[in-house]
Formats: C-alpha cells, sequence, structure tokens
C-alpha cells in the first residue's frame, strides 16, 4: 500500500525538490501538485489524499486560509507544513489545525523522512482497540530511526529549532533564545549545542558584547558577519 501525497507549493523548483524527497520513500507516492491554495481546494472538494505537503506563503489563497477552509469542509488530511513562516503566532494556529509536523525552511531531507515516519507512525498505530501502552508509543517515540541523546525531547526540540530560525542571519544567544522559548538558558544551551552537533545550527564567538564575550547561534548557513 502507498500513501497518497498532495503537494501544495507556489516555487515549482522548491515542489519538486519536496516531490524528488517524499518519492524516494516508497511508501508514498505523489498524485497532484498545486501552485496556488484556490486550485487544491477545488481538488478536494471531489477528491482525496492521505496526506498533503503545504506552504503558507502562497498567492491568493494562503496555506493557513487553506487548510482552514479545509477543515472546516470536514476534510481531515494530514498535513506536513514546509514553509519559510516561523513567528510563533502561525506555527501555534497551525499546530492547533492539527499538522502532522512542522518544517521550517531550509530542511534537510533526513528531518523531512523524521516527519514522513512520524505520520506513518500514527497512521499504523490507530486502527482497531488502542492501548495505553499505544497511545505512548505513538506520542512520545521519536518517528526517527535515530534517537534523540538522554534527557532531550523531541517537542522541546523542535521549539528551540523554530526559535532559531526566526532570528535569521542575526543569530541570537543562549539567554535570548530561553527568553523566547521560556526554558532556561541551561536547558537551550543543551538542545542549541545538539543542533550545532547535528549540522542544524552554527556557532561563532561574539566579541562585541561590551563586555565578556558570548556566544552566538544561527541556522545552517547563517553564520553571521
Amino acid at each position: 500500500m502507498s500513501y497518497q501525497v498532495v503537494i501544495v507549493e507556489d516555487d515549482p523548483m522548491v515542489a519538486l525538490l519536496n516531490r524528488g524527497f517524499v518519492e524516494k520513500d516508497s511508501r508514498f507516492v505523489v498524485t497532484q501538485a498545486f501552485r496556488d491554495g484556490r486550485a487544491a481546494l477545488r481538488w478536494f472538494r471531489e477528491n482525496t489524499a492521505d496526506l498533503m505537503i503545504l506552504d503558507v506563503y502562497m498567492p491568493g489563497m494562503t496555506g493557513v486560509e487553506l487548510l482552514k477552509r479545509l477543515r472546516s469542509a470536514g476534510c481531515a488530511v494530514d498535513v506536513i507544513m514546509i514553509t519559510a513562516a516561523n513567528d510563533a503566532k502561525t506555527v501555534d494556529m497551525l499546530l492547533k489545525l492539527g499538522v502532522v509536523d512542522y518544517l521550517v525552511k531550509p530542511f534537510t531531507q533526513e528531518r523531512l523522512q523524521q516527519a514522513l515516519g512520524r505520520f506513518c507512525l500514527q497512521r499504523e498505530s490507530l486502527h482497531g482497540s488502542v492501548t495505553q501502552r499505544d497511545l505512548d508509543a505513538l506520542l512520545t517515540a521519536p518517528a526517527s530511526p535515530s534517537t534523540l541523546p538522554k534527557g532531550l525531547q523531541e517537542r522541546t526540540l523542535e521549539r528551540v529549532r523554530v526559535c532559531l530560525h526566526a532570528t535569521g542571519g542575526k543569530g541570537c544567544s543562549s539567554d535570548a533564545l530561553a527568553a523566547e522559548t521560556g526554558l532556561s538558558a541551561v536547558t537551550v544551551r543543551r538542545y542549541v549545542n545538539y543542533l550545532v552537533e547535528q549540522g542544524e545550527a552554527a556557532s561563532r564567538i561574539d566579541y562585541d558584547t561590551g563586555g565578556r564575550p558570548a556566544i552566538r547561534y544561527f541556522p545552517p548557513g547563517k553564520k553571521g558577519g
């Protein structure tokens, strides 16, 4: 059995890249691709799919508007967001609309594979009667074959990841990330150092603090000047 996937992305190069990543996983087949939300909405009125890969910023109808319209119409398609939209308000809104995962551009193929794995885990777990053990595994176990170091949680890691990407090329200190995420500075340093180790973040020493030098962290490829 293959899961049917629809891609909604206005940038044709990004859409092609997403299709290539998705179809490297034999469990999925991309059946439709749309460059705007209105065309996707028309298609979903008569058709269905298992999963939608959705962007936020699109002309005519944004991904948020599309997802709201689909949910209002009773469409329960699962959604993975792949977008440059990383402000806390948009992220919170989309999570409440039931997205399976949220990837901030630029992302790695491995991170998308993790999202696809999470989707499959949910689908395969929710058949027939579900025990408490099934629910615990579904809600707490990582979908990726790799496991996080002891003491790190996937949801907390994603919160730090989103806030770090929101800084763009400016980067920020662990104290600033702590204030933004509501976590302690010690906790943030553990998570952001893990991201650096995984190549998902960069760091450099900032000597222009007017006092003691501090480490600034940046999204990958944006290590500041």
